[in-house]
């Protein structure tokens, strides 16, 4: 009788440690070996739920998106439309997709050829990461830097090259000559998340054209996360690098209707790019869900027409930014105030506290309010953690009512 198998041995083969170690949670285990420790974002939650504690670390809405929107898809489902759509997505929504690339930004998108439907950005990150890099590769992200976007460059393999963005008095920016230095002759893909999770920051068409050039010169692929494209405040302005010159034939644009409409349990995404490079990322995803979303992508079809709602949606944002990011300031943090996304980073050390994620944990006793800790953003140790390290992530895509009543707690620490 052939020996039972060792569950420990054969997981060891599986790529789950690479994965793992890419996002900082491959961890010693006290009685020997390796384990899997919790992320940060599970532990804020459910602290968050045991303690009572108002939850500002998981960036969601807590209001649905437009009632048309949801009324489409309502239709949808009535009319039958439930069933494997086609695995491109639906001709509508790529339509849709190509005309908001050229009403938003003058780019001519064929919606049959360069327009690839996805389950969520993530899924189409991940695939356009598996289908073009591989191990001897490097890919270049901004750090701090969204966990998904390390944890999918250690699943295809490839060599993780943070390069960071620094606090200044004007936001977070690039360092431009980091980035440069970073680059060889190695370096398949840049990955650039703007607007920037967890910083706020929006690039500049500067700091844009900086990543540009090393893309040229480098003839590397830019693969751009732009899920916030539409929550910029102020004067910021997104402009996607594939609209720079020579750019849109080696970008891949990733984004998707959760943030854009607040139907982030939709996962309705899509990747759009030249043909040649959205055939290789729908070779991958084929395999990963293949389809998904059947009623909700006509929805998107029809929501994508409308430019009014996102813009109602960042005005209240900014809004909304303002009352956190005074109270936060009231408190005795020292924040960077953001110009796109729906997060904000307090540096604690004013109030005592030099290390951010200590400080995320006692912020449910001690100001019943739960957030981030930058560093869960970071690679452990590095330049950038150490700088960060006091500081936390906060959301404010919250009704006005849960920040002020988070507002009033946090005064508690001032």
């Amino acid at each position: 009788m052939p020996a039972s198998p060792d569950p420990v041995a054969l997981a060891a083969r599986g790529p789950w440690r690479a994965v793992a170690r890419g996002t900082g949670l491959l961890a010693a285990d006290p009685a020997g070996g390796e384990r899997i420790a919790p992320t940060i974002f599970a532990e804020m939650s459910a602290l968050a739920a045991r303690t009572g504690a108002i939850n500002l670390g998981q960036g969601f809405p807590d209001v649905d998106g437009p009632a048309f929107i949801a009324d489409a898809a309502i239709a949808a489902i009535r009319a039958g439309r439930n069933q494997y759509p086609p695995g491109d997505g639906i001709a509508e929504l790529r339509q849709a997709v190509a005309a908001h690339q050229a009403r938003h930004y003058g780019l001519a998108v064929d919606p049959d050829a360069e327009v690839l439907v996805t389950t969520g950005a993530s899924e189409g990150l991940a695939a356009a990461l598996l289908a073009l890099v591989e191990p001897g590769d490097e890919v270049i992200t901004l750090e701090p830097f969204y966990d998904l976007h390390a944890a999918c460059i250690a699943l295809a393999g490839a060599t993780h090259v943070p390069v960071a963005l620094r606090p200044t008095p004007d936001g977070f920016r690039l360092d431009v000559e980091a980035l440069r230095a970073a680059a060889s002759a190695r370096t398949r893909l840049i990955l650039v998340n703007d607007p920037h999770n967890p910083t706020g920051a929006v690039l500049t068409a500067g700091e844009l054209e900086a990543i540009a050039v090393v893309a040229r010169e480098r003839d590397a692929i830019v693969l751009t996360d732009e899920v916030y494209e539409h929550l910029c405040y102020d004067d910021a302005t997104h402009l996607p690098i594939a609209t720079l010159p020579g750019m849109a034939d080696r970008t891949l644009t990733v984004s998707s209707s959760g943030k854009t409409f607040s139907f982030t349990g939709w996962k309705i995404g899509w990747v759009v790019g030249p043909a040649a490079l959205v055939t290789a990322v729908r070779t991958v995803k084929q395999f990963l869900t293949y389809v998904s979303g059947a009623p909700f992508q006509p929805a998107i079809a029809q929501a994508l027409a409308d430019d009014q709602s996102p813009r109602e949606l960042a005005r209240s944002l900014a809004a909304r930014r303002d009352l956190l990011c005074d109270g936060l300031a009231a408190a005795g943090f020292a924040v960077t105030r953001p110009r796109g996304t729906y997060f904000v980073v307090a540096d604690g050390a004013g109030l005592g506290f030099p290390d951010g994620a200590d400080l995320a944990r006692r912020l449910p006793d001690l100001a019943g309010v739960v957030g981030i800790p930058l560093t869960a953003f970071c690679r452990p140790g590095s330049p950038t953690w150490q700088a960060l390290r006091s500081s936390v992530r906060f959301t404010f895509v919250k009704r006005e009512e849960v920040l002020r009543e988070a507002v009033t707690r946090l005064a508690r620490l001032g």
